[in-house]
């Protein structure tokens, strides 16, 4: 090969693709890492481990963050992975106990740039209610510019209530989600070089795990959740309908979507389906319970606009179909790669 050609998803390479949600990074997990590493536990796949301690259980997770830029509308790279790392703490069913911090610094890296994000990772704490335990710090020649990345852990006590999976998922129960989608990636591409224009996107990186811990506190019949990150809304119910077996019918009119994400959304060329959010999470719960769980959300800020957009369909093969704004059907599939490079 060139050494100068960029590399081609069909070469015997890594490529950024391969860390986008979709299609290729299901390969690369699947053919690689858990082929070499797999175990009862990290085979679920899931957005945590579920680990026995001392009779009771606990949720440990762990992630790491390159987005570029490092700030932009509506956060930064620090509340992105004090977000992060609750909100998959708190889809497994934890409450979060701590986090570590990993600072892997490029030398030439601001001081004041880097309190900033520290004053950003603080704040961002205090609203999830979790401290940051213990961490490590690395100072690295500068070879992109990128300046900093962070990795995260975090540790949550298991709410023992919490009964989730993709077994647990039945035909007629409902999807939700708990407000617009897109907002984050959207609000990245906004301010990238080459493409930055005037516009009042932000973020929707915040913490959720006190409304994930009101609803399993409800009493209400979850099935199962997921923060929609990379890959978006569009690779969780992928997800969901390959695990459970089961097809998903969204209505494209229930979907909540800010009028300028979607704006901006079509003038890039991209699906919002498909565009990762990092204050997001879709929830398949019980018919029954399904308007319960959407008032239970919308008395938080981070759920104000939650709606019901879907239920799961027995349906031979299992399918995502989106039911359009004009009464038509249109097959809704897992991204292959990344639309978006470098957002979270």
């Amino acid at each position: 090969m060139n050494p100068a050609a960029k590399p081609q998803p069909n070469d015997d390479v890594i490529v950024r693709a391969h860390g986008g949600g979709g299609e290729m990074m299901g390969r690369l997990i699947s053919d690689h890492i858990v082929s070499a590493l797999g175990n009862q536990t990290l085979n679920a796949l899931t957005d945590g481990a579920v680990l026995p301690c001392n009779g009771k259980h606990i949720v440990m997770t762990t992630d790491s963050y390159v987005v570029q830029p490092l700030e932009f509308p509506g956060g930064d790279i620090g509340r992105l992975a004090v977000c992060g790392t609750v909100n998959d703490l708190a889809v497994m069913g934890g409450r979060p106990i701590g986090l570590s911090l990993g600072l892997i610094i490029e030398e030439g890296f601001r001081l004041d740039r880097l309190d900033r994000i520290l004053d950003s990772i603080a704040k961002a704490a205090r609203e999830a209610s979790v401290e940051i335990v213990t961490g490590d710090t690395k100072v690295i020649e500068n070879v992109r510019g990128d300046g900093l990345f962070i990795n995260t852990a975090g540790v949550a006590e298991l709410d023992e209530r919490a009964r989730l999976g993709f077994d647990q998922i039945r035909p007629g129960d409902a999807i939700l989600i708990n407000g617009n989608l897109g907002d984050h990636g959207i609000a990245i591409m906004s301010v990238r070089d080459g493409l930055e224009f005037e516009t009042t996107l932000r973020s929707d990186a915040a913490p959720l795990n006190a409304m994930i811990g009101d609803l399993l506190s409800s009493g209400v019949a979850i099935r199962f959740m997921r923060d929609a990150t990379r890959g978006g809304l569009a690779g969780v119910l992928a997800d969901i309908s390959d695990r459970a077996g089961f097809g998903i019918e969204l209505s494209e009119l229930a979907l909540p979507r800010d009028p300028h994400t979607r704006a901006a959304a079509e003038m890039l060329g991209f699906d919002l389906l498909a565009v990762a959010n990092e204050g997001k999470v879709l929830l398949v719960v019980a018919d029954s319970d399904a308007e319960r769980c959407v008032d239970i959300m919308r008395e938080h800020d981070t759920g104000r606009r939650s709606a019901r957009i879907g239920r799961v369909v027995a349906s031979n093969p299992p399918l995502v179909e989106l039911v359009t704004e004009h009464g038509g059907r249109r097959i809704v599939q897992r991204p292959y790669g990344e639309e978006l490079p470098r957002i979270c």
